[in-house]
């Protein structure tokens, strides 16, 4: 493995009060390498320069601790988790939690696999398939102390992807890059239905940074009504509202 300079990235940690030990240094720089070598031959990126890699995808990814407790041993599922942002980056930070990665895409399930194979990583699972099917019951609906997206798509069609799968109780996590006060208005109802409750919002800059983030909180309070999720793509082309 080539040199890298890390002392940005532990600072960054550091910030969000993580410490990082040699060994997860070393797994996040083999996770950075197998990401740009696999990103040459696939779309699983369109940040590859170490820095912003480092900064925009895992501190980004474990900023995660601003608003939630994961030093416990919870169990988490990352929806549409594309490269493994966030959940891959917070198993590697975070080596308590059992964490599941679904994406529907087969080709960055096969890349995961790799890397959680390369990295020698025990208690994280991948799922190749859409949140809609597996949400049903029988599957993976309310399995969940957490589930967490970075997923571009407004709040009320997320809530709709992520909230079956939390555990009453639990939390669904979305990671923002903007503010989202219309947004969040417009979700208040869909959010009810699906048996949530909107919790707050935690703001911050990424660390050394101007790069506005926004972890923004959803209780589930109780079971999510059993047509929830709708079919594929309904909650994407007509959200609730």
């Amino acid at each position: 493995m080539a040199e890298y300079n890390t002392e940005q990235f532990e600072k960054d940690c550091k910030a969000l009060g993580v410490t990082l030990s040699d060994e997860q240094i070393r797994q996040f720089l083999k996770y950075f390498e197998m990401l740009v070598e696999w990103n040459e031959v696939m779309n699983l990126t369109a940040i590859t320069e170490y820095d912003e890699v480092m900064k925009k995808h895992f501190v980004d990814s474990i900023s995660l601790c601003k608003a939630y407790d994961v030093t416990q041993n919870k169990t988490v599922i990352d929806v549409g988790t594309g490269a493994g942002f966030p959940g891959l980056a917070l198993k590697i930070a975070f080596p308590n939690l059992q964490v599941t990665l679904l994406d529907s895409l087969n080709k960055r399930i096969n890349f995961l696999n790799e890397v959680i194979s390369a990295l020698g990583l025990t208690g994280v699972e991948t799922i190749h398939g859409r949140a809609e099917d597996y949400a049903k019951p029988g599957k993976c609906r309310e399995k969940y102390d957490l589930c967490v997206s970075r997923a571009v798509a407004n709040l009320s069609t997320l809530s709709e992807y992520c909230l079956p799968f939390v555990k009453v109780g639990g939390k669904f996590i979305s990671y923002k890059s903007e503010k989202i006060t219309e947004e969040m208005n417009t979700a208040q109802h869909a959010v009810k239905i699906l048996g949530g409750k909107m919790d707050g919002q935690v703001e911050f800059t990424l660390p050394d940074s101007d790069i506005y983030r926004n972890l923004f909180i959803i209780t589930k309070q109780k079971s999510t009504p059993a047509k929830y999720p709708r079919k594929a793509g309904l909650p994407s082309k007509e959200p609730l509202s």
